[in-house]
This record gives C-alpha cells, structure tokens and sequence, in this order.
C-alpha cells in the first residue's frame, strides 16, 4: 500500500516516512509542493498526507487538484498546525477525508492511516511509541571547544530521538583535542538532525555561535533557532520550555533565567554568584532594561530576527548576549524591545565542572561591559544623526 507524504517541512516527514515503513507502507515524503503534485500523478498513492501552510502552493490547492483529477476518489488526510475553523471546514468541503492537528503522536497518525486505508499485507508487528509530531521546527547551535572528554553524546541522541522537530548543530571552534572526531561519530546515522559546523579556527563561544546561527538559519524549515551550552548546564527539557513559550506568544527572544525560585534546581559557586550580581546590575543600567540574568546559555529566537542579533561580529567574546539586547533595543526602541524579549526562569541550572570562564575572566567582563556601553552608544547617536538628517530631507523635498 502506497502513500504520498507533503509537507515543506523535512523534520515532519522523516519520522512520520520512517514510522510508516515500520509498519510496512510503501512511503514517498516530499517537501516541495510542486514536485508532491507530480509524484501524485506517477505514484498513484492509495493515500495522500498533505500540510496546509507550505510556501508556493497552499495545501488545499493540492486538495482541489487531486479531487479534480482522473483517480478523484484518492483518500486524503491533512497533518497541520493550522487550527483555523474556516479552513478546516473548507478542507472537509472539498472532499479531505481526515484532519489532524499538529502536535500529535505518531501512533495516532498511524492508526488513523489504518482506517482509511487499512493495513498492508507485509505488516510488521504494531510497536507503540512516544514520539509526537511537533507543530514547530526548531534549530539549536551547540558551540564546542575541547569537550572531547565533557560532551554528553547519549542525552543528546536520546532527546532528538523522542522530539521531532529539532535539528541539532554542533559548531567545533577549533578544539585541539578530538572533538571534531567526537562531533562526527555523534552525527553518523542521523545526519538529517544533526549538523557538524567546523571552524578551523578558535575564535571564541560569541563567533562560533554567530556562525552556527547563521548557518541554520538558511535552513528554510526551521521556525525558531536557538543555542545552548554543550555541558547541558540547562536541561534539554528546560529548553523544550523555552521554545514552547516562543511558540504561543509574540516574543521575538526568550531567555533562560538561572533566578533561584521554589522548586527549582539552580546551584552556583558563592564567588561567582556575587561577580554575576554585580556584573548584571552593570547590564541592566547598559541596556536600561529590568533583565536578571542575560547571560544564561539557553536562548531561543524568532527566526526574522536572526540576521539582526548575529549579522555583525559581536565586540566582545564572553558577553555577547548583551549585545544582542542592545542590537534590539537599538533597532525597536527599548521600550518595545522589553516587550519582544522574555525571561523566563529555569527548573535546573547547574554549574558545571570544567567551565571554560574563569574566575579571571570573570573580572574581565566588567571591563568589556565598558567597552559595549561606548561602542553601542556610538552606533545609536550614529542612527539618530542619520535618521534626522533623512527627516530633514523628506520635509525640505
């Protein structure tokens, strides 16, 4: 039994593809609408799964064309994150035969396929499982410096395992030790979730998870990119939590929060807690924003603000997430820029041992906090110079 799957989003299909030819369901996943249509017409599906929101072409559009096609009574069945009562009613008007609302488990989809179709004769035996398919498809930058020996391989495997939707990407910034090789091995079998950036050279956590940003976001299936800490200092689950806020609100960034609060887990050394007391009241008079604790390594982003926070090379090497509130800050007004970042607290941080920031250089920060306070008020009196100028040209033409 044969059935077309198209969605634009790749980290959709693939477990959903890998899932039905467990079951013994001869599957074709695509992800350009166009080319869905036309393997439609050489495949001849005994079923078509079909995403609504897709760039191009709309997913009811695909709809009509099958139902007006010479094998118009073709089972179909949406898989969507789109709720809206008016288009799925108008899905159902035009002949879809189920609609299915992202997230949802596999063994739901799969049973349901059962239904419409039934089971094929080679069917291997039912498994259940616990993947669900997301709604969102999310990128994370893992930047990596010597962690051949630190690198919690088994948790992260473990974690895309179980969610899909997330694409991993380890940035090696030209560790000295084995962690390309580490990195690479990590990867193997499962080079559609995880990607291996490699900088030749080391140029710090700031760089690396620049270059990282950037790199996933010419990925055009991704909905939100985000970084975190290759010693999972954050939980994954925590992280999940961060990209679940970013999903059902209008922020533009949300921010891990290592803020002690009832039942949370957060541990740090006493020295360094009254160094980042005071290094965060620094921040908070640079960036004329009430934020606790911006240095969390845990933050998800919106992805049409990626080129604005990661465009340009970052001043500094330690501290470069206030540089990315002082980039929005600049660019909304800091007013509005409060109301696109949130910070939210976490239910476990702790302090790992082996942390690359010294005490050291924990002192150092204070001296570079200096260096983005002159640096960026240069940039913001340079727009506003700018920007009269123009109002002046505009009211004199």
């Amino acid at each position: 039994m044969k059935i077309l799957a198209i969605d634009d989003q790749q980290l959709v299909l693939l477990p959903l593809q890998k899932r039905l030819n467990e079951l013994g369901y001869e599957v074709i996943a695509e992800t350009d609408a166009n080319e869905g249509i036309s393997k439609y017409n050489s495949f001849n599906p005994d079923l078509v799964i079909v995403d609504i929101n897709m760039p191009g072409v709309f997913g009811l559009d695909i709809v009509k064309y099958i139902r007006n096609s010479k094998n118009s009574e073709t089972p179909i069945m949406v898989l969507s994150g789109n709720t809206d009562d008016a288009i799925i009613t108008t899905g159902f008007d035009l002949g879809i035969n189920d609609y299915m609302k992202k997230p949802l488990s596999l063994n739901e989809i799969c049973a349901r396929v059962k239904r419409l179709i039934g089971s094929p004769e080679n069917q291997s035996a039912s498994i259940e499982t616990d993947v669900m398919i997301q709604q969102r498809c999310v990128g994370v930058v893992i930047p990596c410096y010597n962690e051949e020996d630190r690198l919690l391989s088994d948790e992260f495997l473990q974690f895309i395992d179980k969610n899909t939707g997330y694409h991993l990407c380890f940035v090696n910034d030209g560790s000295k030790d084995n962690t390309l090789e580490v990195l690479h091995d990590l990867q193997k079998g499962r080079e559609d979730f995880i990607t291996v950036y490699n900088c030749e050279k080391n140029g710090g956590k700031a760089e690396a998870v620049r270059l990282g940003m950037l790199h996933m976001a010419e990925k055009s299936d991704l909905d939100y990119i985000g970084f975190l800490d290759a010693d999972l200092s954050t939980d994954l689950k925590d992280f999940d939590d961060l990209v679940s806020t970013i999903e059902n609100s209008n922020f533009k960034i949300v921010s891990g929060s290592r803020i002690s609060r009832m039942g949370a887990n957060i541990t740090k050394e006493s020295a360094r807690k009254i160094i980042s007391m005071t290094v965060n009241f620094i921040i908070r008079k640079i960036l004329g924003m009430n934020f606790k604790d911006t240095q969390c390594g845990a933050k998800i982003f919106s992805k049409d603000v990626i080129h604005l926070a990661f465009d340009e090379k970052f001043v500094t090497q330690w501290i470069f997430d206030v540089e990315i509130f002082k980039r929005m800050s600049i660019h909304f007004g800091t007013k509005h820029a409060a109301k696109l970042i949130c910070e939210q607290p976490l239910k476990r941080w702790i302090h790992a041992d082996g942390s690359k920031l010294s005490m050291k250089d924990s002192i150092k920060i204070i001296m570079q906090l200096g260096q983005i306070a002159w640096v960026y008020r240069k940039r913001k009196n340079s727009l506003v110079d700018s920007t009269q100028v123009e109002l002046k040209l505009v009211h004199k033409s």
